[in-house]
């Protein structure tokens, strides 16, 4: 089963575990006034949490998801909000529509779901959606991998890798995160970032 299979039959039978509304650091960047009503597009926006209450917030949002069930359930509870956002179906690392330029990406749990091979596909198809001066906050499971998630291929974000993948492009801001992982917990960490495009 592919992963777009797996997260179809997941939306369409039960509610995911980060179907929990709009996350902590957006909405404390947006009501603290860091980020400012603008064009945004959420990066595997899920079932819409972040994409809606951007929107509900004087953003023109765009969100974009792999998984047509996912996208259903988005576009109900925008319906049901009463807030007009742009769901589209695609795949980040191998964009097929043309989207133009965003002064906001948001990204929660997107990237460090993939492959080390899709990471770097997802990072080439995404800085052609920014600009000088675009924002990017980043959220992602964070910790040392452990030994067989190096044997399967597939864990976190090592600690270093955002870095590592954006910071020729990006100033990056750590704004939230565990400190200390705990290596013996199901997930020992995870961290946030806000990002700002330097390069044009």
């Amino acid at each position: 089963m592919n992963a777009r299979t797996w997260y179809n039959m997941g939306y369409r039978l039960a509610r995911m575990p980060w179907e929990m509304g709009p996350r902590q650091e957006l909405v404390e960047l947006v009501s603290g006034g860091r980020l400012l009503p603008c064009r945004a597009l959420d990066l595997g926006c899920g079932t819409g949490a972040n994409a809606i209450y951007l929107a509900r917030h004087g953003f023109d949002v765009t969100g974009v998801d792999f998984a047509p069930a996912a996208l259903a359930k988005a576009r109900r509870a925008a319906a049901a909000a009463g807030v007009a956002v742009r769901f589209v179906e695609d795949d980040l690392t191998g964009l097929r529509n043309r989207y133009g330029e965003f002064d906001l990406l948001v990204d929660y749990g997107t990237l460090d779901d993939l492959s080390q091979d899709n990471r770097a596909r997802y990072v080439a198809n995404v800085l052609p959606l920014t600009r000088a001066g675009t924002r990017f906050l980043l959220w992602a499971f964070e910790w040392p991998p452990r030994w067989f998630e190096r044997r399967i291929g597939l864990g976190p974000m090592a600690p270093g890798e955002v870095v590592r993948r954006f910071g020729g492009e990006f100033a990056i801001e750590r704004i939230a995160g565990t400190e200390t992982p705990g290596r013996w917990r199901m997930i020992p960490g995870v961290a946030a970032y806000l990002m700002t495009r330097t390069a044009g």
